[in-house]
């Protein structure tokens, strides 16, 4: 991971508290610093404060950042979008989902979900009224972890916009429970684990 970066809040912001999931409003003229810019969501860490909070792409201009996939504002970077390359028409490809889901981040963690082992299941079928519905069974790292609905919320709004899909289901499950065992190589070689 980079040195954290500092910035201003530019405008009252929504954010999460990691790792409660708890909603709150940062406020405009509060100092922060960036610690991760990926999958279109930021982490940060408020002046005063001692938790990390989750701020959605929607609200990058409050950091000073350009939306995800746009030209980076003040020194941002957009973040990578591995589902880009994903054809306009034709059935849903899985590993068009598999590549979706490599976007989509832990807060707390520079690693992505499908490489940190979080992926337990993955159902491309056929929707009832047309298009490809998407099963994904997903973990946490950690049982408690507040952030696992936003979490899975973000993996769903990414498959959502897959050309094809017109419905998916993310649902957290908690067995097997996770270990770092379950995690890629390349996953563990990103965060420095043999």
């Amino acid at each position: 991971m980079s040195e954290p970066r500092p910035l201003v809040l530019s405008r009252d912001c929504p954010a999460l508290e990691i790792p409660s999931g708890r909603p709150v409003t940062l406020h405009a003229g509060t100092p922060l610093l960036l610690f991760q810019s990926l999958g279109g969501s930021h982490t940060v860490r408020a002046a005063g404060h001692d938790v990390l909070f989750r701020v959605s792409a929607a609200d990058a201009d409050a950091l000073g950042l350009a939306p995800a996939g746009e030209a980076p504002g003040r020194g941002g970077r957009p973040s990578s979008a591995p589902g880009a390359a994903v054809p306009a028409a034709g059935p849903v490809d899985e590993e068009a989902v598999w590549a979706r889901l490599r976007d989509c981040y832990d807060p707390e963690i520079p690693v992505n979900i499908v490489d940190l082992g979080l992926v337990y299941d993955l159902v491309v079928s056929q929707a009832p009224r047309g298009g490809a519905r998407v099963s994904v069974k997903m973990t946490l790292t950690a049982p408690g972890c507040g952030m696992g609905p936003a979490i899975a919320a973000d993996a769903r709004q990414k498959v959502l916009r897959i050309p094809g899909v017109s419905d998916a289901d993310v649902q957290l499950v908690w067995d097997p429970p996770w270990s770092a065992d379950m995690m890629s190589p390349a996953g563990r070689k990103a965060l420095g684990i043999a």
